[in-house]
């Protein structure tokens, strides 16, 4: 949804990747714009700089103001784009989707972690195999699944310097 002329706004979401375009829109009936699409069922980001963009950042699903904009729209977003670089759009859905990924490896491992670890430690396996944990190793086996996850997630810091253009 683009108050520009069609041409420029084609042109953008060609560069991004977006089918549909809504150019020429007025201020005052992006907002309604952004319901239209949400009560169709879709999930909505809004972009955008100004005053005039501030009631449809706020009702859409994730309002994205450019940081050179005016402070209402800033206000009016969840994020906000400190360079006005378009494409770090992508680059942050890129970038939480990896998150994602992260939180989940490290959630499975503290769960593979905790399911063998805590029966062993609590001596739930010397009964029938002779198995026990010292307290000693159970702690430093407690402290490599800390810093495990610490490390898994500073892969992120890797990823993040990669999309970086």
């Amino acid at each position: 949804v683009s108050g520009d002329r069609f041409a420029a706004a084609r042109a953008v979401a060609d560069r991004i990747g977006i089918d549909g375009v809504e150019a020429e829109v007025l201020p005052v009936d992006k907002l309604e714009v952004v319901r239209r699409y949400q009560s169709a069922g879709y999930r909505v980001a809004m972009v955008g700089d100004g005053i005039n963009d501030a009631p449809a950042l706020a009702q859409a699903d994730v309002g994205i103001a450019i940081g050179s904009g005016s402070d209402i729209a800033k206000e009016s977003g969840e994020v906000v784009l400190v360079r006005g670089d378009l494409l770090d759009i992508e680059r942050g859905i890129r970038l939480g989707r990896k998150t994602l990924g992260k939180v989940r490896q490290n959630l499975f491992w503290a769960f593979f972690y905790n399911v063998i670890g805590i029966p062993l430690a609590a001596g739930l396996f010397y009964p029938p195999f002779g198995w026990q944990l010292k307290p000693e190793f159970a702690g430093l086996a407690m402290a490599f699944s800390s810093v495990s996850v610490v490390l898994n997630s500073l892969w992120l810091k890797r990823y993040a310097r990669g999309l970086k253009h």
